[in-house]
């Protein structure tokens, strides 16, 4: 780990400073990477964050596994009812817990076209709200470091954690230097997709936190584009009310439902 951290550190000197944002300028959305024609987007896999003996955060009574598995199964059941030709699968479509590596793996085996993965937020402040959608790389906000490390804690309840992350540890700020090595590739399709979710939202009348970058475990071994979609605070009591509620578990997911749609559209024009 300490001899790949020694080259990460070179590389990320020549990585750029719009890479590197906490939060990223979308204002070049549309701009995907090219595809060679005839492609067709014929896999999305839905990832609902936590679940069984991993709660994610909870207030008040209210748990983050049980509204990103709502969220993500209606997601899933709008693609199906107005996309059949497009295959979507679940990492979890109950309440068991799966390790986030496998999470990653589910997408790979299946050679999926897309990742989404659907989350909550919460602060020690009761006063933040609001949604953002993270794509991976590099955070240079504390506030986007605590998101990441809140959600890679949960490496801790799984069985041989240090191997499976080669001894990855969420709390330290050096173990992030290598995410930026993972998914340059994609980086355009996920910043643009991410940026037209918080579009999708923005339009459904939520509060805009914007498109930024995190080092997430769950979405740094995937092969294709891939988003980490925060979808309000639950530690904010009027958000916590809303994603709790089927009123506001269906906004949020026709948004992201939505977000999807346009950007499958303009990855198959794409010339």
């Amino acid at each position: 780990m300490k001899r790949i951290l020694g080259a990460c550190t070179l590389i990320t000197l020549l990585i750029s400073t719009a890479a590197l944002a906490g939060t990223i300028d979308t204002t070049s959305i549309g701009k995907e990477d090219n595809f060679s024609g005839g492609y067709a987007l014929k896999t999305v896999v839905l990832d609902a964050g936590h679940g069984g003996h991993d709660p994610g955060t909870n207030w008040a009574g209210v748990y983050e596994k049980h509204i990103a598995l709502s969220i993500t199964l209606k997601v899933g059941k709008l693609i199906k009812e107005n996309m059949p030709d497009v295959k979507v699968i679940y990492t979890r479509d109950d309440d068991t817990f799966v390790e986030l590596y496998e999470r990653a793996n589910i997408a790979n085996r299946a050679h999926a076209d897309l990742f989404i993965s659907i989350h909550c937020n919460a602060n020690n402040s009761t006063s933040p709200y609001g949604s953002e959608t993270y794509t991976l790389g590099l955070h240079r906000t504390e506030d986007n470091f605590e998101v990441a490390k809140r959600e890679n804690q949960v490496i801790y309840l799984e069985e041989n954690y240090k191997e499976n992350y080669h001894g990855f540890d969420p709390n330290s700020p050096e173990s992030y230097i290598i995410f930026s090595l993972y998914q340059s590739q994609n980086m355009a399709n996920s910043i643009s997709l991410a940026a037209r979710i918080q579009q999708e939202f923005k339009s459904a009348g939520r509060h805009n936190r914007g498109v930024k970058q995190a080092g997430f475990l769950v979405i740094r071994e995937t092969s294709m584009p891939s988003v980490l979609v925060e979808t309000g605070f639950v530690s904010n009591a009027n958000e916590r009310k809303f994603l709790n509620s089927y009123e506001g578990q269906m906004k949020m997911a026709r948004s992201i439902y939505n977000a999807f749609k346009s950007y499958k559209t303009s990855v198959e024009s794409a010339n």
